[in-house]
């Protein structure tokens, strides 16, 4: 692991690597691979409405025409995750965070395409070049890594499902594109989808 240089802070690279993140999750397609991504977290501290109001259990029928590979919807508003597994034995419901604004959020039908243990989070080069100070990478395990322990690669470039190394961000708007949940959540849900399990954000 190469630890960050002296300048480097937790707290400033959180907080102003979000410029960055916008851009990038803007700009022209390019390889996905498994250890890049831009995924930064918004300050928790900010005043972001959590909503519990509309976190309630769903049927999959109105937004899959079947559960082949287990299904995953992503509700924005009510900042929830369904799961149901192929043969709907299993459904699971957890809170999630979701993305900061309407500009940053993704809605419509993906799939996982790669489940990763401990994710790498790297800069892409346009952050680096507007941020040399940040370290090449937050290596997978690391506690300040903020795709924590466990992620699904959706096959929209950049989306992912993980978890997260700041818990106060669940049930809050408060990421670049990515959906977070708990880790122990992550870790189940984890578990149980494949690679091809449906996912719909709404």
């Amino acid at each position: 692991m190469n630890s960050a240089p002296p300048a480097w802070s937790r707290r400033r690279f959180l907080g102003t690597a979000a410029f960055g993140a916008a851009a990038a999750l803007a700009a022209p397609a390019f390889a996905q691979t498994e250890a890049s991504t831009t995924e930064i977290e918004q300050d928790p501290n900010r005043n972001f409405r959590r909503n519990a109001s509309s976190f309630r259990s769903l049927q999959w029928q109105p937004y899959f025409s079947d559960t082949k590979n287990g299904a995953i919807l992503v509700d924005i508003t009510s900042r929830a995750l369904h799961y149901w597994s192929e043969d709907q034995s299993i459904y699971r419901l957890f809170p999630t965070s979701v993305p900061i604004s309407e500009d940053l959020t993704r809605r419509g039908n993906t799939s996982v395409v790669q489940k990763v243990v401990n994710p790498p989070w790297r800069p892409t080069a346009a952050m680096k070049e507007r941020n040399p100070e940040w370290p090449e990478m937050v290596p997978g395990g690391d506690p300040n890594n903020p795709l924590g322990p466990f992620a699904l690669y959706l096959s929209w470039q950049y989306y992912r499902i993980h978890g997260t190394h700041d818990t106060r961000k669940i049930g809050r708007r408060s990421s670049n594109g990515c959906v977070g949940l708990y880790n122990e959540h992550i870790q189940e849900l984890f578990s149980f989808a494949t690679v091809g399990t449906q996912v719909l954000l709404i």
